[in-house]
């Protein structure tokens, strides 16, 4: 009875491991075919005959992104849509930039976990817990400083310095997926009803309405 208890709860590491990123390579690379038909979960592969070494190359990020916009920063990212090299690698990164008290406004990555680097300046940083607590985990970070936050709970990113701000983010996705909860909630298309959101934030239509209007 013990060893088949044993059994059971080993069957159970092993799914839980499966779930927790993307699936491991079984090859030395896979580099994204974006032209091919074939639908698959992922990216189909480029025929390794065919794979250059620019496959495995991005240029960029040396550069500051516009931070000219409503929440002041701007998100370089380096998924496989933009590095076909990173199939099946299961990583990704990014390149945020802000403007003095720019905000990377409240998001989840549904498919990773994300690890910031502060390169430059000073940041306020934080994640909520799910329903259970809806706590609130949150530090400021200065250069150098190290954050995690965890996959699929929602997190923001706030420059608290006088100057502008960088910070570098690796997830553990090629493609981590990002949602913006003001954009999803309020810009949805179609929108979703007035009615709804009024209930759910318990205020009234007008309020929605307006808000709405800026999404």
């Amino acid at each position: 009875m013990a060893s088949r208890l044993l059994l059971v709860g080993l069957l159970l590491a092993t799914c839980s491991l499966a779930l927790a990123s993307d699936p491991s390579p079984l090859q030395d690379f896979c580099v994204a075919d974006p032209m091919s038909k074939v639908l698959v979960n992922g990216v189909i592969c480029k025929d390794p005959k065919d794979v250059k070494a620019e496959d495995f190359l991005f240029r960029g990020l040396q550069r500051m992104g516009n931070t000219s916009n409503a929440v002041g920063s701007n998100v370089t990212a380096v998924t496989v849509n933009e590095l076909a090299g990173l199939n099946t690698f299961g990583i990704s990164m990014a390149r945020i930039d802000f403007a003095p008290w720019g905000l990377n406004a409240p998001h989840t990555h549904p498919r990773a976990t994300e690890i910031l680097t502060v390169i430059e300046g000073s940041l306020l940083v934080g994640f909520v817990t799910s329903n259970t607590e809806n706590r609130l985990i949150t530090k400021v970070l200065q250069k150098g400083d190290v954050f995690v936050f965890p996959q699929g709970l929602i997190h923001f990113q706030q420059n608290v310095g006088k100057g502008y701000a960088v910070a570098i983010a690796g997830l553990s996705s090629q493609n981590p997926g990002v949602i913006t909860i003001a954009n999803a909630v309020f810009g949805s298309n179609p929108d979703i009803s007035r009615d709804i959101l009024a209930k759910a934030f318990q205020t009234n239509v007008n309020v929605i309405k307006q808000i709405q209007s800026k999404f």
